[in-house]
Protein backbone atom coordinates (compact mmCIF):
# COMPACT_ATOMS: atom_id res chain seq x y z
CA UNK A 1 0.00 0.00 0.00
CA UNK A 2 1.03 3.13 -0.98
CA UNK A 3 1.11 5.15 2.46
CA UNK A 4 0.00 9.11 2.14
CA UNK A 5 2.64 12.39 2.32
CA UNK A 6 3.39 13.66 5.56
CA UNK A 7 2.07 17.21 5.19
CA UNK A 8 3.57 20.20 7.42
CA UNK A 9 2.87 23.24 7.93
CA UNK A 10 5.15 26.05 7.85
CA UNK A 11 3.91 28.61 10.49
CA UNK A 12 4.89 31.49 12.54
CA UNK A 13 2.79 35.00 12.73
CA UNK A 14 5.42 37.06 12.93
CA UNK A 15 7.04 37.56 9.35
CA UNK A 16 10.26 37.77 8.15
CA UNK A 17 11.47 34.10 9.87
CA UNK A 18 11.93 33.12 7.10
CA UNK A 19 9.02 30.64 6.78
CA UNK A 20 9.23 30.82 2.65
CA UNK A 21 13.09 30.36 2.65
CA UNK A 22 12.84 27.17 4.60
CA UNK A 23 9.52 26.04 2.29
CA UNK A 24 11.79 26.68 -0.94
CA UNK A 25 15.20 25.18 0.73
CA UNK A 26 13.83 22.22 2.74
CA UNK A 27 11.53 21.06 -0.12
CA UNK A 28 14.24 21.61 -2.61
CA UNK A 29 16.80 19.84 -0.60
CA UNK A 30 14.72 16.72 0.23
CA UNK A 31 13.93 16.55 -3.75
CA UNK A 32 17.57 16.66 -4.27
CA UNK A 33 18.15 13.52 -1.76
CA UNK A 34 15.49 11.45 -3.36
CA UNK A 35 11.91 12.51 -2.07
CA UNK A 36 9.07 13.55 -4.21
CA UNK A 37 8.27 16.98 -2.57
CA UNK A 38 4.72 19.13 -3.13
CA UNK A 39 5.08 22.79 -1.74
CA UNK A 40 1.60 24.79 -1.07
CA UNK A 41 2.12 28.82 -1.43
CA UNK A 42 -0.93 30.02 0.98
CA UNK A 43 0.29 33.58 1.25
CA UNK A 44 -0.78 36.01 -0.61
CA UNK A 45 2.88 37.54 -0.73
CA UNK A 46 3.37 34.41 -3.19
CA UNK A 47 7.22 34.04 -2.05
CA UNK A 48 7.60 30.73 -2.33
CA UNK A 49 5.97 31.06 -6.02
CA UNK A 50 8.31 33.55 -7.05
CA UNK A 51 11.32 32.55 -5.25
CA UNK A 52 11.01 28.49 -7.65
CA UNK A 53 10.83 30.84 -10.74
CA UNK A 54 6.89 30.45 -11.12
CA UNK A 55 5.27 33.79 -13.52
CA UNK A 56 2.07 34.21 -11.32
CA UNK A 57 0.59 36.45 -13.97
CA UNK A 58 1.13 33.06 -17.01
CA UNK A 59 -0.38 30.25 -14.74
CA UNK A 60 -3.96 29.70 -14.91
CA UNK A 61 -5.05 28.82 -11.73
CA UNK A 62 -3.60 29.30 -7.61
CA UNK A 63 -4.61 28.39 -4.17
CA UNK A 64 -7.00 30.97 -4.58
CA UNK A 65 -9.01 28.83 -7.32
CA UNK A 66 -8.38 25.55 -5.19
CA UNK A 67 -9.88 27.36 -1.75
CA UNK A 68 -12.53 29.54 -3.44
CA UNK A 69 -13.48 27.73 -6.66
CA UNK A 70 -12.87 24.42 -5.80
CA UNK A 71 -10.83 23.79 -8.78
CA UNK A 72 -9.17 20.42 -8.87
CA UNK A 73 -5.08 20.72 -7.58
CA UNK A 74 -4.18 18.47 -10.15
CA UNK A 75 -5.30 21.70 -12.61
CA UNK A 76 -3.42 23.91 -10.23
CA UNK A 77 0.01 22.04 -9.53
CA UNK A 78 3.36 23.68 -11.38
CA UNK A 79 6.44 22.12 -11.97
CA UNK A 80 9.70 23.47 -10.90
CA UNK A 81 13.54 23.47 -12.17
CA UNK A 82 14.20 20.74 -9.67
CA UNK A 83 13.28 17.43 -10.35
CA UNK A 84 10.56 15.91 -8.05
CA UNK A 85 9.81 19.67 -6.38
CA UNK A 86 6.31 20.73 -7.30
CA UNK A 87 4.59 23.63 -6.19
CA UNK A 88 0.39 24.95 -5.79
CA UNK A 89 1.44 28.95 -6.53
CA UNK A 90 0.07 31.97 -4.83
CA UNK A 91 -1.20 35.09 -6.30
CA UNK A 92 -2.23 38.47 -4.69
CA UNK A 93 -5.83 37.45 -4.99
CA UNK A 94 -5.49 35.29 -2.22
CA UNK A 95 -5.63 38.30 -0.28
CA UNK A 96 -9.00 37.99 -0.87
CA UNK A 97 -9.54 34.37 0.25
CA UNK A 98 -9.34 35.47 3.76
CA UNK A 99 -12.98 37.44 3.61
CA UNK A 100 -14.87 35.13 1.38
CA UNK A 101 -13.92 31.93 3.21
CA UNK A 102 -15.84 33.58 5.95
CA UNK A 103 -19.15 32.53 4.17
CA UNK A 104 -18.06 29.12 2.77
CA UNK A 105 -19.48 25.86 4.43
CA UNK A 106 -16.23 23.86 5.96
CA UNK A 107 -14.31 26.66 5.60
CA UNK A 108 -11.41 25.91 7.75
CA UNK A 109 -11.38 21.94 5.75
CA UNK A 110 -10.61 23.47 2.51
CA UNK A 111 -7.25 22.75 2.23
CA UNK A 112 -7.33 19.20 3.95
CA UNK A 113 -10.08 18.44 1.35
CA UNK A 114 -8.14 19.76 -1.78
CA UNK A 115 -5.34 17.83 -1.08
CA UNK A 116 -6.97 14.62 -0.61
CA UNK A 117 -6.64 13.29 -4.35
CA UNK A 118 -2.69 14.21 -4.43
CA UNK A 119 -1.55 13.01 -0.71
CA UNK A 120 -0.34 9.43 -1.81
CA UNK A 121 1.65 10.97 -4.61
CA UNK A 122 4.30 12.83 -2.44
CA UNK A 123 6.79 11.68 -0.04
CA UNK A 124 6.03 14.92 1.77
CA UNK A 125 3.65 18.29 1.11
CA UNK A 126 4.85 21.45 2.78
CA UNK A 127 2.48 24.12 3.34
CA UNK A 128 4.17 27.77 3.70
CA UNK A 129 1.31 29.62 5.84
CA UNK A 130 1.00 33.59 5.62
CA UNK A 131 2.28 35.47 8.75
CA UNK A 132 -1.24 36.20 10.90
CA UNK A 133 -3.62 33.46 12.13
CA UNK A 134 -6.70 34.21 10.07
CA UNK A 135 -8.55 31.01 8.00
CA UNK A 136 -5.72 30.83 5.84
CA UNK A 137 -3.49 30.08 8.39
CA UNK A 138 -6.72 27.75 10.07
CA UNK A 139 -6.48 26.15 6.95
CA UNK A 140 -3.33 24.89 7.09
CA UNK A 141 -2.73 24.08 10.45
CA UNK A 142 -5.99 21.68 9.76
CA UNK A 143 -4.45 20.38 6.64
CA UNK A 144 -1.23 19.29 8.10
CA UNK A 145 -0.22 15.88 10.33
CA UNK A 146 2.87 18.27 11.87
CA UNK A 147 3.83 22.18 12.30
CA UNK A 148 7.31 23.48 11.89
CA UNK A 149 8.13 26.88 13.38
CA UNK A 150 10.85 29.26 12.02
CA UNK A 151 12.22 31.48 14.60
CA UNK A 152 14.54 33.98 13.77
CA UNK A 153 17.55 34.49 16.11
CA UNK A 154 16.80 37.94 16.85
CA UNK A 155 14.85 40.48 19.95
CA UNK A 156 11.67 38.98 21.14
CA UNK A 157 12.01 35.70 19.09
CA UNK A 158 9.18 34.13 20.97
CA UNK A 159 7.24 36.64 21.34
CA UNK A 160 3.56 35.99 19.28
CA UNK A 161 5.16 31.81 19.44
CA UNK A 162 2.96 31.38 22.69
CA UNK A 163 0.31 32.61 20.32
CA UNK A 164 0.92 30.13 17.72
CA UNK A 165 1.09 27.47 20.15
CA UNK A 166 -2.50 28.60 21.72
CA UNK A 167 -3.51 28.30 18.18
CA UNK A 168 -2.30 25.20 17.28
CA UNK A 169 -4.19 23.37 20.68
CA UNK A 170 -7.36 25.40 19.22
CA UNK A 171 -7.08 23.16 16.08
CA UNK A 172 -6.26 20.11 18.01
CA UNK A 173 -9.51 20.17 19.69
CA UNK A 174 -11.39 21.00 17.52
CA UNK A 175 -10.12 20.56 13.83
CA UNK A 176 -7.35 18.21 14.12
CA UNK A 177 -6.87 15.83 17.03
CA UNK A 178 -3.58 14.64 14.88
CA UNK A 179 -1.67 17.81 14.46
CA UNK A 180 1.70 18.43 16.63
CA UNK A 181 4.46 20.77 16.60
CA UNK A 182 7.26 18.68 14.80
CA UNK A 183 10.32 20.79 15.35
CA UNK A 184 11.78 24.29 16.13
CA UNK A 185 13.67 25.64 13.53
CA UNK A 186 16.23 29.18 14.46
CA UNK A 187 17.06 30.61 11.30
CA UNK A 188 18.90 34.01 10.50
CA UNK A 189 21.41 33.28 13.33
CA UNK A 190 24.19 35.53 13.14
CA UNK A 191 27.17 34.03 14.87
CA UNK A 192 29.18 37.56 15.58
CA UNK A 193 26.33 38.60 17.90
CA UNK A 194 25.82 37.24 21.83
CA UNK A 195 22.19 38.30 21.10
CA UNK A 196 21.97 35.80 18.49
CA UNK A 197 23.52 32.81 21.05
CA UNK A 198 21.47 33.85 24.01
CA UNK A 199 18.33 33.67 21.93
CA UNK A 200 19.41 30.07 20.86
CA UNK A 201 20.34 29.18 24.30
CA UNK A 202 16.67 30.19 25.41
CA UNK A 203 14.84 28.89 22.39
CA UNK A 204 15.96 25.23 23.11
CA UNK A 205 15.22 25.87 26.81
CA UNK A 206 11.78 26.35 26.17
CA UNK A 207 11.56 23.81 23.13
CA UNK A 208 13.74 21.02 24.32
CA UNK A 209 14.56 18.06 21.72
CA UNK A 210 11.88 19.67 19.63
CA UNK A 211 14.40 22.67 18.48
CA UNK A 212 16.31 21.02 15.61
CA UNK A 213 20.06 20.88 16.27
CA UNK A 214 20.93 22.34 12.52
CA UNK A 215 21.22 26.05 12.88
CA UNK A 216 20.28 28.65 9.75
CA UNK A 217 22.80 31.46 9.53
CA UNK A 218 22.00 34.97 7.82
CA UNK A 219 23.50 35.33 4.65
CA UNK A 220 23.94 37.75 1.57
CA UNK A 221 23.52 34.38 -0.83
CA UNK A 222 20.42 32.68 0.66
CA UNK A 223 18.53 36.65 0.67
CA UNK A 224 19.93 36.68 -3.27
CA UNK A 225 18.94 33.20 -4.08
CA UNK A 226 14.95 33.87 -4.65
CA UNK A 227 15.59 36.98 -6.50
CA UNK A 228 16.90 34.17 -8.98
CA UNK A 229 14.31 31.99 -8.47
CA UNK A 230 16.17 29.37 -7.12
CA UNK A 231 16.92 27.43 -4.04
CA UNK A 232 20.16 28.07 -2.40
CA UNK A 233 21.28 24.35 -3.56
CA UNK A 234 21.22 25.23 -7.31
CA UNK A 235 21.85 28.90 -6.56
CA UNK A 236 25.18 28.62 -4.82
CA UNK A 237 25.90 24.69 -3.51
CA UNK A 238 29.03 25.82 -1.33
CA UNK A 239 27.45 28.63 0.24
CA UNK A 240 27.00 28.11 4.05
CA UNK A 241 22.73 28.95 3.72
CA UNK A 242 22.96 25.84 0.75
CA UNK A 243 25.33 23.53 3.18
CA UNK A 244 22.66 24.02 6.28
CA UNK A 245 20.11 23.63 4.56
CA UNK A 246 21.32 20.23 3.20
CA UNK A 247 21.85 19.29 6.98
CA UNK A 248 18.67 20.42 7.79
CA UNK A 249 16.91 18.35 5.00
CA UNK A 250 19.34 15.06 6.52
CA UNK A 251 18.45 15.98 10.19
CA UNK A 252 14.60 15.92 8.72
CA UNK A 253 14.74 12.63 7.14
CA UNK A 254 16.39 11.14 10.24
CA UNK A 255 13.27 12.27 12.21
CA UNK A 256 11.12 10.69 9.87
CA UNK A 257 13.01 7.76 9.62
CA UNK A 258 13.37 8.08 5.94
Amino acid sequence: MVSDATVVAIANQKGGVGKSTTAINLGAGLAMQGSRILLVDLDPQGNTSSGLSIDRNTIEYSTYELLIDEIPIDEVIEPTSVRDLYVVPATIELAGAEIELVSLFSREMRLAQALKPVVAEYDYVFIDCPPSLGLLTINGLAAADEVLIPIQCEYYALEGVSQLMRNVHLVQQSLNPQLEVEGVLLTMFDGRTTLAADVVEQVREHFGDTTYRTVIPRTVRLSEAPSYGEPIEAFDPMSRGAIAYRELAREFRRRHGT
